[in-house]
């Protein structure tokens, strides 16, 4: 490992454990004095880490228009022109991968898996009531609208039991960098809107990338109870899409003007934290161009939702 990889990782492991320290319920303890100067020292780091993410997507933010339907035009067009969109690794997963291959790109997902349910309600604290609405509703269909086999963290657990995947196994640091900046938005509300815009370009780019990973996992064998989570995310993330786009993003931007560019700005954070991973995992499998483009001709979207 050069070192600035080794350097990420820390990084990284770092900022998990802020994350553990911060949302992980808990009992007072004594020693509290101690565990927040770490806290402290630790959101420093976060800090440092988002806004040095900010300078490298602030001027393509900035082109974002702040009339409402014109941002929302402007957003939409991510889906084909931003960060990571239409990366040739999905339709090789779809189509080529072994089955070795696909439980390795799992793994890392699973490493950058930071909840969206939980990010979700983070976000919508003290929000006006239209946008609060929408995300209340993308809340409980993310809990399965009070049934417990249709709750989204637990399919993903499911699949996980199936291929028998570790989080404890060897892991990259790109997929942990995403779940902490994803975090880092949503904890931080000077970030609030950054927040919305992140999780509002997931919804918008997950569908076609859930069901390439989805066709993936049927062509190896995976029974359909257990690939529920893409399988589902695949199509009901256009419908969290719209209302996520009309409900949340319009109606903001036409109250305050300058949430456009934080909301572009969230959004060209999240994808390409995604990008910086779709370059990693193609790295690590060893994949050539000559192999990844008998499957690129197909429009495919960028990854899974959880990175």
């Amino acid at each position: 490992m050069d070192i600035s990889n080794a350097s990420s990782c820390a990084l990284h492991r770092e900022l998990a454990e802020l994350n553990g320290l911060r949302l992980t319920p808990r009992l007072p303890a004594a020693g509290w004095e101690s565990l927040l100067q770490r806290e402290h020292e630790l959101r420093k780091l976060e800090l440092g880490y988002v806004e040095g993410e900010r300078a490298g997507v602030r001027v393509w933010a900035e082109s974002a228009p702040s009339e409402p339907q014109a941002f929302l035009r402007w957003f939409e067009g991510l889906k084909q022109h931003g960060p990571g969109q239409s990366d040739p690794l999905f339709p090789w997963l779809a189509r080529r991968a072994s089955r070795t291959q696909m439980k390795w790109f799992l793994r890392q997902e699973l490493a950058g898996e930071a909840g969206f349910d939980d990010l979700v309600a983070l976000t919508q604290l003290k929000l006006p009531l239209r946008p609060k609405l929408e995300l209340a509703r993308n809340y409980w269909d993310e809990m399965g609208r009070g049934h417990v086999r249709a709750v989204h963290g637990l399919m993903l657990d499911q699949l996980a039991q199936e291929l028998s995947l570790s989080a404890h196994d060897e892991q990259v640091w790109e997929p942990l960098a995403l779940a902490n900046l994803m975090v880092a938005l949503a904890a931080n509300r000077q970030y609030a809107y950054h927040a919305l815009g992140a999780l509002g370009v997931v919804e918008l780019t997950a569908p076609g990338r859930s069901a390439l990973v989805n066709a993936g996992l049927q062509r190896l064998g995976v029974d359909g109870d257990a690939r529920r989570y893409f399988a589902l995310h695949a199509t009901l993330d256009k419908q969290h899409s719209k209302t996520w786009n009309q409900e949340v993003l319009l109606p903001l931007v036409a109250s305050e003007p300058r949430a456009a560019t934080a909301f572009a700005e969230g959004a060209l954070l999240r994808l390409r934290a995604g990008a910086r991973c779709f370059d990693r995992y193609r790295a690590a499998l060893q994949l050539t161009q000559d192999q990844l483009s008998r499957d690129s001709r197909d429009d495919a979207g960028p990854l899974a939702r959880s990175a």
